[in-house]
């Protein structure tokens, strides 16, 4: 009796070791795979925080971009109307002065003086004996009125200048004609007036009229325009 109460007591405990030593492992595996699960948790929290630091700089380099571009673009454009709000000034400046000098050439005292300069002055870079001057075909007569003037006054410059007696023969291109006066009604070249001057059968010539001379003083006169109109 004694021997099977010491077996039954013998038969508990290894029993209870048996639990004990069970919940010891299960408590450790559950430890363990806490420790493993904490551990995969961080690696994935870790792993979804790099991809949404990268995601968000991606997104903030695009953001970046696209305002860079946006602003580049509003740049060139404002660039762009000032190029043609300085063009479209210096356009109608240009026009007015073609207006204006029509009206002062309106006179024929003024123009046949005018007129008279401008066949000095390619007389003088041309320094040949004989020289064309042509027109436009509405100009013939005052044009051939300036030659004695114009001829008289190229001798007296060279003669000043020089102290050699020389003439020129001019006369008038009837073959070759400067565009007519710009007219709504017409199309293609025009040409406000003035003469060109030709020598050696027409292979040497000299624009001298009053739309080459204004606009080479334009041209010249860009920079001062430039400087009074859009200084600020």
């Amino acid at each position: 009796m004694d021997s099977s109460k010491q077996t039954q007591t013998q038969i508990v405990q290894m029993t209870q070791f048996i639990i004990n030593e069970a919940k010891d492992k299960a408590e450790e595996i559950d430890t363990k795979a806490l420790q493993e699960f904490s551990v995969e948790k961080l690696k994935i929290v870790n792993s979804t925080k790099d991809k949404i630091q990268q995601d968000y700089v991606r997104k903030t380099k695009v953001l970046d971009t696209q305002a860079a571009i946006a602003r580049s673009t509003a740049i060139n454009r404002s660039r762009l109307e000032k190029i043609k709000s300085r063009q479209d000034m210096l356009g109608k400046l240009a026009e007015e002065s073609k207006q204006q000098l029509v009206q002062q050439l309106k006179s024929d005292a003024t123009l046949k003086s005018f007129i008279t300069n401008l066949i000095v002055q390619g007389a003088l870079i041309l320094l040949e004996d004989e020289v064309q001057v042509r027109c436009r075909a509405t100009d013939d007569a005052i044009v051939t009125a300036c030659f004695d003037a114009a001829s008289k006054e190229y001798t007296k410059i060279i003669k000043t200048e020089t102290g050699v007696n020389k003439a020129v023969k001019l006369s008038l291109d009837k073959d070759v004609k400067l565009p007519p006066a710009p007219s709504s009604a017409a199309h293609g070249k025009s040409c406000l007036g003035g003469v060109a001057l030709a020598c050696q059968n027409g292979t040497i010539t000299i624009d001298n009229t009053i739309d080459s001379r204004l606009g080479l003083v334009l041209e010249q006169a860009k920079p001062t325009i430039r400087h009074l109109l859009f200084s600020k």
